[in-house]
């Protein structure tokens, strides 16, 4: 496969029990690529190790002053040059190659994976973590997958030289043959504590990232309340954490490297000690060991990989780790589904609560616990993240569906959405019905004021449409990245649209025109609004207080504030003791109210007489 083929139309079923495995099918999965490059490296290095014997046969020929021999090793030598050229450029490029792939397929496994959980992956993996895994974790997988096909190259090149030395000339090739082996294994005692000391420093690191993206996203509060120097200072340890461990780790891959070049240069020495002797005595000649010497120098090139093979395995594994730690985690009900795939209408309701929702009909959805009405909210749209019993829309169960159909029946709309980069255009472009247009969401959601600020944030964009958001449009407000994600929920224009407190960040003027907006574009279309805004709850045309789990009151929003005290402590925000000061008033206004009724009976009594 080629990088220009990328994304694959299916990056396949990985093997996500363990770090290793992983790393195992995907290697698996490249097996064209890593032949490829096994190949290229194969000539690449054979190349390379066949040079000191072309310089020892021309040392030889100039010695026995044959001219033939020189000519012929010439043209060895030329040959060799252009392996070395050939093999090396295309071994560059496979194993670019093999390594984007491999990173590409990671990250677009990772993003399914995201898709298909939803809120539950933030739920169980930290958002810090996640973003190191799709980042930096990413690339050091791809590393090692890439790096397996070269170390093999030079493997059997190391074997291939060890052998040819000792046909070529058996005294010296011995020392060679045995050497080098011990060379190539010396670091092996050492690898253990280098790769724990990776896997700590990796370790510090995602905890420093998670820090970092939590201290950003809620930037805004902590300057509100001042706090950033404290989470500054909580970074600022952390990150000297990271740097203390990296130096840690540097230092004994710093001590493997010496060995891998302290080792060679010992057995470079004994080799040409011992030739010298073996020169000396006859049993040699000077152009054998030319060629061994220079054998020897050339293997110190592929030995080089034996100690990258370590040190990718030993940064990759943990990654892998991580990585297979988010793509084994499942969702408690199959994404596949029960049914064909169908987009069903009328009501919507929820067994577990109670909750109805009425087909056409708002729907305002009153909790005071914001966390239960975001988990509610989730079970909405079908397919949530832990288990429980099935929504139902029009009678259909919406966990028996697809998810891909039990998402473009309902749509919800987190308390929190997300605006990614790029231009408001693009924000809009979001799969749709049609029936509702980029204009009138707009209108709908009160964003006029949102426009003229883009518009004025770009100065080359006359049309508000092409006016850039910046990342999680952190150039806007909070008010005004909610709005724009009403906009973009009402413009999908879904059978069934769930809002969990879309006007929370916005003034009570603007709330009320929001509230008249939405309810005129989804007229005749069902809607359900998790709030306790007395502005949305007045234009609902109904209104349900869920209280412990389930509907606890259902009516219109005067009718329950007058006849509901939970509701009510809700809605205005009565704490206990304002609402046990409330219930004697109430009694003695029930009281009154029954006096001056028999009072008018009286008088009735007295008219008619």
């Amino acid at each position: 496969m080629q990088i220009q083929d990328l994304p694959y139309s299916d990056p396949g079923v990985p093997d996500a029990r363990s770090g290793p495995r992983l790393l195992w099918w995907l290697w698996r999965n490249q097996m064209g690529g890593q032949l490829k490059s096994l190949a290229w490296g194969l000539l690449h290095f054979v190349s390379v190790s066949a040079l000191p014997f072309c310089v020892g046969l021309a040392v030889q020929a100039v010695i026995d002053r044959s001219g033939t021999r020189l000519a012929l090793t010439g043209g060895l030598m030329a040959l060799c040059g252009t392996g070395i050229a050939v093999g090396d450029t295309f071994l560059h490029r496979t194993a670019v190659t093999n390594w984007i792939t491999a990173a590409a397929r990671v990250q677009q496994l990772l993003a399914g994976q995201a898709a298909r959980l939803g809120s539950a992956l933030t739920r169980r993996v930290a958002a810090g973590e996640v973003v190191a895994v799709s980042t930096g974790d990413v690339e050091k997988i791809g590393w090692f997958v890439e790096a397996v096909s070269r170390f093999t190259a030079a493997a059997l090149t190391v074997v291939v030289v060890c052998v040819g030395l000792l046909v070529y000339q058996p005294a010296l090739g011995v020392v060679v043959a045995v050497g080098v082996p011990v060379v190539a294994l010396a670091v092996l005692p050492l690898l253990p504590r280098a790769t724990r000391r990776a896997d700590i420093q990796r370790e510090k690191a995602g905890r420093a990232t998670e820090l970092a993206s939590d201290t950003v996203a809620g930037l805004r509060v902590l300057r509100g309340i001042g706090g950033e120097e404290l989470f500054l200072d909580r970074y600022r340890r952390a990150s000297q954490e990271v740097r203390q461990a990296a130096v840690r780790s540097a230092r004994m891959w710093s001590l493997i490297s010496a060995i891998q070049v302290l080792l060679p240069g010992l057995l470079l020495i004994a080799v040409v000690w011992h030739g010298i002797h073996l020169a000396r005595q006859g049993r040699i000649t000077v152009g054998e060991l030319v060629t061994v010497y220079s054998a020897v120098m050339v293997l110190n090139y592929p030995l080089r990989h034996f100690e990258e093979i370590a040190m990718a395995y030993s940064f990759s594994r943990p990654s892998a780790k991580r990585a297979a730690r988010v793509l084994s985690l499942r969702r408690s009900t199959d994404i596949e589904g029960a049914r064909e795939a169908e987009v069903p209408g009328g009501d919507l309701y929820d067994p577990a609560t109670g909750l109805l929702a009425p087909a056409g009909r708002l729907t305002a959805v009153v909790c005071g616990d914001p966390d239960a009405a975001g988990r509610l909210a989730e079970r909405l749209g079908g397919h949530p993240a832990g288990p429980g019993s099935s929504v139902l829309l029009g009678g259909v169960p919406l966990d028996d569906l697809p998810l891909d159909s039990a998402r473009t029946a309902v749509l919800v709309q987190d308390k929190d959405p997300v605006l990614l980069s790029g231009s408001l255009r693009e924000l809009l472009d979001v799969p749709s019905s049609g029936a509702v247009r980029a204009e009138d969401a707009l209108a709908a959601a009160q964003c006029g004021d949102v426009l003229d600020a883009l518009v004025q944030g770009s100065l080359d964009a006359a049309d508000p449409l092409d006016a850039r958001i910046t990342e999680r449009g952190r150039s806007l407000s909070g008010g005004q990245r909610q709005r724009l994600a009403l906009a973009r929920s009402l413009i999908t224009d879904p059978e069934v649209l769930v809002l969990d407190e879309p006007t929370s960040a916005v003034d009570s003027h603007t709330e009320a025109r929001i509230a008249d907006g939405l309810h005129r574009l989804r007229s005749g279309r069902t809607t359900v609004v998790f709030t306790s805004s007395p502005l949305l709850l007045d234009r609902a045309d109904r209104v349900a207080l869920v209280h412990e789990g389930a509907v606890a009151a259902v009516g219109v929003h005067r009718e329950l504030v007058d006849s509901e005290p939970r509701y009510r402590a809700v809605v205005t925000r009565e704490t206990e003791d304002e609402m046990a000061l409330a219930d004697p008033l109430d009694e003695n206004v029930a009281d009154g109210n029954a006096l001056m009724g028999a009072l008018e009976e009286l008088k009735e009594i007295e008219e008619s007489a």
